[in-house]
């Protein structure tokens, strides 16, 4: 006989099982008695922690992306720093970039919500570890802070992301290398 599951194991079986359904079948065919089957509970178990499929798959994802932290890159340079980090988001994040892009485009369509208003960047910790690397640059005398624009900031894990959702797969290295040394860089400087 199993144990039985309680607190942050149960919950995160739950996230880990929505997940699971998530990627399989998109936001369009992902229903709370889906995760239930998956997960191998009760449907008042999923329904006390969430009300709606809409709640499950905000806090799914946040479940992914804390469960995945990314480190922030120390290298001593711009350059070397922002593609530490482009090459580690490249190695780990294809499938997650996808699914929140693609599956969910039913998602933003029933709750009227954008992909930007789909989670706090703030909550995955994204934004910190960006405003970290730029603000080393910055102390270390490699940029100016008025050159720092939020678009700007973001703009190689824009392009980084745009290639991931036009090849739906991993990006050669020399691509990353091309947007942080051809597009990126000269705008900061």
């Amino acid at each position: 006989m199993s144990e039985r599951r309680r607190g942050a194991a149960l919950e995160n079986a739950l996230l880990d099982a929505a997940w699971d359904e998530l990627t399989a079948t998109g936001y369009a065919r992902f229903t709370m008695d889906a995760v239930v089957k998956r997960a191998g509970t009760s449907p008042p178990v999923l329904y006390r922690r969430w009300p709606d499929r809409d709640a499950l798959v905000r806090a799914t994802l946040v479940h992914v992306l804390h469960k995945n932290v990314l480190a922030v890159p120390d290298t001593g340079s711009l350059r070397e720093d922002v593609l530490t980090l482009m090459r580690e988001i490249n190695a780990t994040r294809v499938q997650l970039v996808t699914v929140m892009s693609m599956y969910l485009a039913d998602y933003h369509r029933a709750t009227g919500t954008s992909p930007s208003e789909l989670l706090d960047p703030a909550e995955s910790g994204r934004k910190q570890a960006i405003d970290t690397i730029y603000h080393r640059a910055v102390d270390r005398g490699e940029v100016k802070a008025e050159h720092l624009t939020e678009r700007i900031k973001t703009l190689p894990f824009d392009l980084l992301r745009h290639e991931f959702l036009t090849t739906f797969t991993a990006v050669p290295d020399q691509v990353l290398e091309e947007i942080v040394d051809t597009l990126f860089l000269p705008l900061v400087r």
